[in-house]
C-alpha cells in the first residue's frame, strides 16, 4: 500500500464508536498508572484557580495504551505562576523552554513539561513563532500539528477534550491536521517531516489532503535547519516501519530536499539492460536489516547506524552505472563512491562524527564479502575482514545478510551458506587468536629498545609492518617477531645496535 493511500476500514459507525469508548477507557487506565503525579499536580493548579490539561502526544499515547513517564501538560497559568506552583513540589525544575512558555520538572521518576496556552503567529520565513499566550484550550489545540496530537484531558476531572476529530482519526489510524494542512505547514514546515515520522512510528496513513499539501509545499522544508531535519530523520528511521516513512518522503518530493540520494536510486530500467530497482532493493534491505537487528536483540533500542547504512548502502550506484555489451549493467566501485556520498550527506545534515564514520565504513565494506562466495579466502583474508570491520563487525554481518534480496532461492541459499561458513571461520580463528585485539607481537617500547631509536615515525612504520605480518601469518613467537623486525630495519637502512 502506498503511504498516502486512504485507510480502508470496514468497521460500522457503531463499531467505530465502540473503539473510541475503548480508547477512552485505555486512556483512563494509563492515567491511573501515573495518577499520583498527575493528580497532585492538578490539585495544586486547581487550588490556585488555574486549569490544567494533559495534552498532545501524552493523550495520544494514553489512548494507544503506551503512555510513558514523560508527560505534557498545558495550562492557563503563565510561566512564572507555573514556576511558583512547581516550587516545593518538584524535585528538579528547569526553564530552558521558558521563552516558549514551557517549564519542565521531575518528580518520583516522572518528567513533566507544562506550557502556557499558546496562540502563536508565524512570519512565514523561519519556523520559530512569535509566542503569544492564549486564554483558552480551544485556541491552544487548533494550532497543533495533527488531530491525534490535538486532544486533551482536563484534570482532575479527567474530561476528554476532542474538538478536531482526533479520536476518530486515531481509531482509523489516519494522520490529518486540525486546520488546513497548507496553513499548518506554512507556519512550520518541519511538520511535513513529522508527518512522515508518525507514519513510521505509529503506522498511520497520511490523509490525502496532507499528502497533497506536502507535495505542493515540499520546497518549504529548506526553511528548516539541517540539525532539526536530521533529528526527524533519525526518529523516522528508528520507528517501527521506517520504509513507509521513507516512501512518503520520496512520493511527496520532500526527500529531494533532505535526502536526495534516495530518490536518485530510482534508476530507469529498460528491456535491454536489466538490473534491480535499486530504490526498492534498498528499502527491502532496510526491512531485512531491521528484522535481523530485532532477532539479535529482541526489545533492544533501534540501531540508527545499521538502518542508515542499509538505506544508503547503494547510493553510489547511479553515479557508477555502466551499460555493458550484451545487455549487462555494472556498478564498479559503487561502494567507494557511496561511502564518499554518505560522508557528504550526513555531514550536511550535521550528524555526529562517529555516526558518519560508522555508516560510511559499513557502506565501504558491504561488498567485501562477495569475494568470499567461493569459500577460498585464506586465514589472512579472514583476519583482514575482521580487522577492517573492527567493532562494526556485528553490524556488517547483518548488513551483508540483509543485502541478499534475490528471488532466486538457490542463489539466496548459496549466499547465506557462504556467509554462515565465513562467520564460522571467524569464530574459529577468533577463538584461537583473539581477533578482536589483533596487534603486532612486539609493542612500541620493545621496538624502540631493539632498534635503538627515539619515539617517532620509524616506530610507527615498524609497528605497522609487524601488524601486517600478524594479519598475514597469525601469531608469531617472540623470537620470530624480533627477527622480522630486525630484517625490516636492515631493509630500511636502519643501523641496528
Amino acid at each position: 500500500m502506498s503511504p498516502s493511500a486512504p485507510h480502508h476500514d470496514s468497521a460500522t459507525p457503531a463499531e467505530l464508536q465502540a473503539r473510541e469508548r475503548q480508547a477512552q477507557r485505555n486512556a483512563v487506565v494509563e492515567l491511573v498508572k501515573v495518577a499520583p503525579i498527575a493528580e497532585e499536580l492538578a490539585q495544586r493548579f486547581a487550588a490556585a484557580g488555574h486549569r490544567l490539561y494533559l495534552v498532545g502526544g501524552s493523550v495520544r499515547d494514553a489512548l494507544l495504551g503506551r503512555l510513558g513517564t514523560d508527560l505534557d501538560f498545558t495550562t492557563d497559568a503563565h510561566p512564572e505562576q507555573v514556576r511558583e506552583l512547581l516550587t516545593g513540589w518538584a524535585e528538579t525544575i528547569w526553564d530552558t523552554g521558558i521563552q516558549f512558555g514551557t517549564l519542565g520538572a521531575y518528580r518520583h521518576g516522572t518528567t513533566v513539561e507544562i506550557t502556557t496556552f499558546r496562540a502563536d503567529t508565524y512570519d512565514g520565513v523561519g519556523r520559530k513563532p512569535d509566542v503569544t499566550f492564549g486564554d483558552t484550550i480551544e485556541g491552544d489545540l487548533v494550532r497543533r500539528d495533527f488531530t491525534v496530537n490535538a486532544m486533551a484531558i482536563e484534570l482532575p476531572a479527567r474530561t476528554f477534550v476532542d474538538l478536531h476529530g482526533g479520536m476518530a482519526d486515531l481509531a482509523e489510524r489516519r494522520l490529518d491536521t486540525p486546520a488546513a494542512p497548507e496553513d499548518s505547514f506554512a507556519d512550520d514546515p518541519l511538520r511535513m517531516l513529522r508527518a512522515a515520522r508518525f507514519v513510521s512510528q505509529l503506522g498511520f496513513t497520511a490523509a490525502d489532503r496532507v499528502v497533497t499539501a506536502m507535495t505542493d509545499m515540499a520546497t518549504q522544508i529548506t526553511r528548516i535547519t539541517p540539525e532539526r531535519v536530521h533529528v526527524e530523520l533519525s526518529k523516522l528511521l528508528c520507528g517501527e516501519n521506517p520504509r513507509r516513512g521513507i516512501e512518503l518522503l520520496v512520493e511527496t518530493g520532500l526527500a529531494d530536499h533532505v535526502l536526495p540520494e534516495v530518490p536518485a536510486m530510482k534508476l530507469e530500467i529498460d528491456e535491454h539492460h536489466q538490473h534491480k530497482d535499486v530504490y526498492r532493493h534498498s528499502l527491502t534491505v532496510l526491512d531485512q536489516a531491521i528484522d535481523l537487528e530485532q532477532a539479535a536483540d529482541p526489545g533492544g533500542e533501534p540501531d540508527l547506524v545499521l538502518r542508515l547504512a542499509a538505506l544508503l548502502h547503494d547510493i553510489g550506484k547511479p553515479a557508477t552505472r555502466r551499460f555493458e555489451s550484451g545487455g549487462g549493467v555494472s556498478f564498479h566501485h559503487h561502494e567507494v563512491v557511496g561511502a564518499k556520498m554518505v560522508r557528504k550527506r550526513l555531514r550536511a545534515l550535521r550528524y555526529p562524527k562517529d555516526v558518519i564514520k560508522d555508516v560510511a565504513d559499513l557502506v565501504f565494506l558491504h561488498l567485501r564479502f562477495h569475494g568470499y562466495s567461493d569459500g577460498q579466502w585464506t586465514d589472512s583474508a579472514v583476519r583482514r575482514y575482521v580487522n577492517d570491520a573492527g567493532p562494526l563487525l556485528p553490524r556488517l554481518h547483518k548488513l551483508v545478510r540483509a543485502d541478499c534480496t534475490t528471488r532466486n532461492k538457490r542463489k539466496a541459499s548459496a549466499l547465506q551458506r557462504a556467509y554462515d561458513d565465513l562467520e564460522e571461520r571467524i569464530d574459529r580463528i577468533a577463538a584461537a587468536e583473539d581477533l578482536a585485539k589483533v596487534r603486532p607481537d612486539l609493542d612500541g617500547n620493545e621496538i624502540i629498545r631493539l632498534l635503538g631509536v627515539e619515539p617517532g615515525p620509524v616506530v610507527g612504520q615498524a609497528w605497522k609492518h609487524l601488524k601486517e605480518l600478524r594479519l598475514d601469518r597469525g601469531p608469531m613467537s617472540h623470537d620470530e617477531a624480533v627477527e622480522e623486525l630486525l630484517n625490516w630495519a636492515r631493509e630500511q637502512g636502519i643501523e641496528v645496535p
